[in-house]
């Protein structure tokens, strides 16, 4: 080989592992990750929480370049898989994925921990809750079912969609309180969750689900159920014609389920500042949005100080809901 060929080949080299490097992201040698990220779900493998982290963890490893470990921690309702993200060092290597449980799982007495036990870094989902009835109920809209509801006898009607104290029934609870009700007015009938419920709904044997929309688009989309209005400000886009309780009652009540990211308290802030950096591209990324869009998941983005604000207004609201339905322990 000549010195010419040899020092072109060099070149060469030296050009394709510089675009190799621009393709990598731009960091820093010993900028913060340097190594593995975990990321701790405090739900089982597979469900809605789950699936939600894990899209975040790709896009966050991706984006960050170093591994995002996704960790399912469950029991107790929640208490282990939320301690283990507040009681973790704030060094930027263990984050978690928090979810409207934290707001009511104190209240309840199942633990000390409370949202300020963390540091915010973004509110990504939000899920409101539908109110569903079968295909065969004489309700056709939701002015129609709240008229029959208020007539009803006291625990006639009966409705269903979540364990005892779950977020579906402090919806209902909310519900009924913002049309001037007693919390206990529709009986509660506690299930293992949205998708038998909805099968109990669809045989007859209780009159209304309250789960998000996402949860019962099966029996919807079969044409065994309805939904009939969504506890939300806005409508979901994934069900535009399900009006919201303040397009069709005048009854501005809003809730939901949510889920968001944050690390222990007092992460440092510069690790801080890059997680939510990293965590807003990508929420606004078409993979996240096609992502949660497909299996009818709300988006819904916060920042650290809009989402601690958030969390607040959740743990006020589920305090109060849960006092009035006689569920508050603490």
């Amino acid at each position: 080989m000549t010195e010419l060929n040899r020092r072109s080949l060099l070149r060469a080299g030296a050009a394709a592992g510089a675009a190799s490097l621009l393709a990598l992201p731009a960091r820093a040698q010993g900028q913060y990750p340097t190594r593995p990220v975990t990321l701790i779900c405090p739900w089982g493998a597979g469900g809605g929480t789950d699936a939600t982290a894990r899209i975040i963890g790709a896009l966050l490893e991706k984006d960050l370049g170093q591994p995002i470990n996704v960790v399912n921690r469950t029991g107790g309702n929640g208490v282990v898989g939320h301690s283990a993200i507040a009681t973790a060092q704030p060094d930027g290597y263990t984050i978690g994925i928090i979810t409207v449980e934290i707001a009511m799982l104190h209240h309840a007495g199942l633990t000390q921990l409370t949202y300020k036990d963390y540091t915010p870094l973004a509110l990504v989902n939000q899920d409101p809750p539908g109110v569903q009835v079968s295909a065969s109920s004489p309700y056709k809209d939701i002015k129609a079912l709240a008229e029959a509801i208020k007539a009803a006898p006291a625990g006639k009607m009966k409705a269903s969609g979540t364990g005892q104290g779950g977020i579906w029934h402090l919806a209902l609870v909310g519900w009924l309180q913002a049309m001037g009700l007693q919390p206990d007015h529709v009986r509660w009938v506690p299930s293992n969750g949205a998708a038998p419920a909805m099968q109990d709904l669809a045989a007859g044997g209780i009159d209304i689900v309250t789960c998000s929309v996402p949860e019962a688009r099966a029996m919807l989309d079969a044409g065994r159920a309805r939904s009939l209005a969504i506890m939300a400000p806005q409508r979901n886009p994934q069900f535009p014609d399900v009006p919201t309780l303040n397009d069709a009652l005048g009854i501005n009540y809003s809730t939901g389920a949510w889920r968001g990211i944050a690390a222990p308290r007092n992460l440092p802030d510069d690790m801080a500042k890059t997680l939510v950096s990293a965590l807003e591209r990508a929420y606004k990324s078409k993979e996240f949005t096609d992502f949660m869009h497909s299996r009818g998941f709300g988006t819904i983005w916060a920042g650290p100080q809009e989402f601690a604000d958030f969390m607040g207004k959740s743990d006020r609201a589920m305090g109060e809901a849960m006092k009035a339905a006689g569920l508050a322990r603490a």
